[in-house]
């Protein structure tokens, strides 16, 4: 493999993460991932046991002298969220990534990178490979289906593990510990449309050139949803003239803030509705932040098969997309600029009989999300459509005793000249809560290098942040 990071230490680590993004790993496709890693422990004679969800937990010995600390458990996720650009052809069903340094930066070519959480992956694997590494007895368990509702976490065998003390390797942000986290749900929510037979003339609409981002560490940032910005489009046009939808398809994951959007529409009089189309990117261009400058809505005279939702149904569907709970609902009273609760719409598409909406949903309070729930579910009722909730997981609640958050602190000021690290909690789901829930009384610290951008092609992983976070890990071993 011509591997193009170079002059970064220890090269290892490097090598390894560009192997990883070389090996197709998205969410529900982390066979070959998982091969790769229980391939790696075969090979050094480390202790590996997979299980049927592709979870791989491996375990190292202690260095001599710290046989009777107690073992330390590394913890990330082996898949990725795949988001590309339009005009990229990739299928990241069987194609590795393209990788391009900018500067100190790492990239993909029209793609996410999968940094999230790649480094994880890389980092642990290094450190099991370190021969020249001193430590207590190592636990690193590479999980699957994170970004698919922690679905390797919830279901892994916990009697494998004897530490106490957790080091997740999700985080974003050189200098930033997560100590709490949010719990969440996907909903989806299917509307039936009646159709008749095609008449008129047809347009097409695409929004796109929005930012995107986190449906959870982004959600606070006011960038555009374009599944929202569709339907207001489409609402104003309907209010000024009434059309038949023909089909709407927009992003690509739930707990991705979607970046595009396209729907055909049935007109009456195609000039009369694309100058009021034109006229609400206008108005709406004006209303967006910086993020969304390249915001763009392209309409043009297509032709589309198939038939045409009738008006009843249009209305219907443009009011459940329009009245959808979206971005943040609640901040926390206790917790300074800190997301309470959310909810992304993070896909939408349509079909003959129907059209799906998915959303996720985000609360660090139990209450809040059932209340989301049932907004949700009422949303359904008046609106006549089917409405399914799955793979909700917990929070992560804030352990102000924590000897771990303490070790970090000290670490880190150590290391970097006594710079003060943030301890903050986040508005996302991570494993922390799940885990957390399963193992009693384990103390959980989330901590990561600069990562930009994560769930959009834009993603960028800061190569040097990379080192320095690696440093911490170790030292912070050395302390534990």
């Amino acid at each position: 493999m011509n591997y193009i990071i170079n002059g970064y230490k220890p090269e290892a680590m490097f090598r390894f993460f560009e192997d990883i993004c070389s090996i197709p790993h998205g969410s529900g496709n982390e066979d070959k991932i998982a091969c790769y890693i229980e391939s790696f422990a075969l090979e050094r004679g480390l202790y590996c046991y997979r299980d049927s969800y592709n979870n791989v937990f491996i375990r190292r010995p202690a260095t001599h002298g710290y046989e009777k600390r107690p073992a330390v458990l590394l913890q990330g996720h082996t898949d990725m969220v795949c988001e590309k650009n339009d005009d990229t052809v990739h299928d990241f069903e069987k194609d590795g990534l393209k990788l391009y340094i900018d500067g100190d930066y790492l990239r993909a070519r029209g793609t996410t990178l999968g940094g999230d959480d790649g480094v994880a992956i890389a980092l642990m694997l290094s450190v099991l490979d370190d021969e020249t590494l001193i430590s207590p007895e190592l636990e690193c368990l590479f999980t699957s289906g994170e970004e698919i509702g922690l679905t390797g976490a919830d279901n892994f065998d916990y009697g494998q593990i004897t530490a106490r003390s957790m080091i997740n390797l999700d985080g974003e942000s050189e200098g930033v510990a997560w100590v709490s986290c949010a719990g969440g749900i996907h909903t989806k929510i299917r509307c039936n449309c009646d159709r008749i037979p095609l008449k008129n003339k047809t347009l097409r609409i695409r929004v796109t050139g929005l930012a995107g981002g986190h449906s959870g560490t982004d959600i606070d940032k006011n960038r555009a949803n374009a599944i929202k910005i569709m339907s207001r489009i489409l609402l104003n046009l309907y209010d000024f003239e009434p059309f038949n939808l023909l089909s709407i398809t927009g992003g690509n994951k739930s707990n991705a803030i979607p970046r595009e959007c396209e729907a055909y529409l049935s007109v009456l009089d195609p000039e009369i509705a694309i100058r009021n189309i034109l006229l609400s990117e206008s108005a709406i261009k004006a209303e967006l932040s910086e993020d969304d400058a390249s915001f763009k809505v392209h309409v043009d005279k297509a032709r589309k098969e198939g038939g045409m939702m009738t008006y009843k149904s249009t209305a219907n569907l443009l009011s459940l997309i329009t009245l959808a709970p979206n971005g943040v609902l609640t901040m926390s009273p206790s917790i300074n600029t800190l997301v309470e609760s959310s909810a992304n719409l993070g896909m939408i598409s349509s079909d003959e009989s129907e059209v799906m909406l998915a959303f996720m949903n985000r609360s660090s309070v139990e209450s809040i999300m059932d209340y989301i729930c049932l907004r949700f579910e009422q949303l359904a009722k008046v609106t006549r459509s089917d409405i399914t909730h799955s793979s909700r997981y917990p929070g992560w609640t804030y352990n102000s005793n924590s000897r771990l958050q303490k070790i970090y602190s000290d670490t880190y000021r150590r290391l970097f000249g006594n710079k003060t690290p943030v301890i903050s909690a986040v508005h996302a789901g991570l494993e922390c809560g799940v885990i957390k829930n399963k193992i009693e009384n384990i103390d959980i610290i989330s901590v990561g290098p600069e990562i930009n951008n994560i769930h959009t092609p834009d993603e960028v992983l800061n190569l040097k942040s990379f080192e320095r976070f690696r440093l911490l890990i170790i030292e912070m071993l050395n302390q534990i």
